[in-house]
């Protein structure tokens, strides 16, 4: 296939919405989630398979230190970043998905953690498939590029079910060690045709 087009890069993201499924509100970052955030993401099963600029172990201030870098990309319209919290429930972060538009040069525009207690409900594919909707059918963007280490293969299928096609892997460090990079195109037209198809669960 051809190189796609790339996004103009003086545009800056959106106004963050509050973005809503059947399960899930996906709201603004606040600073009450670094606690929380403290906790829950410096899980092995979370940080195994994430590139190798996560600092491992995690430092005590770590989730404040983010924190801090999510608000500056926030206000800056540099990143759209989203806590994932229950409808119904206390407000509370479970997890993160965050999406920018510079993904050119890393072939990668969409980034996610979930805690692992909320594995295997389908949560974590249904605040993707929301963002993935925000930014191909709201934002009309061409398409995305998605990226995820070869091992995991959760993160692969969910790809693969929203209808995106691999372009290249290339080596690249995780935090597990040496591994293979993959990366994804995912196109507007490939995700509506997709969009109706059962969703897989991870």
């Amino acid at each position: 296939m051809s190189e796609p087009e790339p996004f103009p890069e003086h545009q800056k993201m959106p106004e963050l919405p509050v973005l809503e499924t059947d399960r899930l509100i996906l709201r603004r970052p606040h600073e009450k989630d670094i606690p929380a955030t403290q906790v829950k993401f410096p899980q092995w099963l979370v940080v195994r398979y994430l590139h190798a600029e996560v600092p491992w172990p995690y430092p005590a201030d770590g989730a404040q230190q983010h924190w801090g870098r999510m608000t500056g990309e926030l206000d800056r319209r540099e990143k759209s970043h989203w806590a994932i919290t229950l409808k119904g429930g206390d407000d509370a972060l479970i997890g993160l998905i965050s999406l920018w538009k510079s993904g050119e040069a890393i072939h990668d525009q969409r980034g996610f953690w979930l805690d692992p207690v909320h594995w295997s409900k389908g949560l974590m594919t249904e605040a993707a498939n929301r963002v993935t909707d925000y930014a191909l059918l709201e934002l009309e963007w061409p398409h995305l590029w998605l990226s995820n280490a070869e091992i995991n293969t959760a993160s692969h299928r969910v790809k693969e079910k929203q209808g995106a096609l691999i372009v290249e892997r290339v080596p690249r460090k995780y935090v597990y060690g040496d591994g293979i990079k993959v990366s994804w195109i995912l196109t507007r037209t490939a995700w509506m045709q997709h969009r109706g198809a059962p969703e897989p669960r991870l």
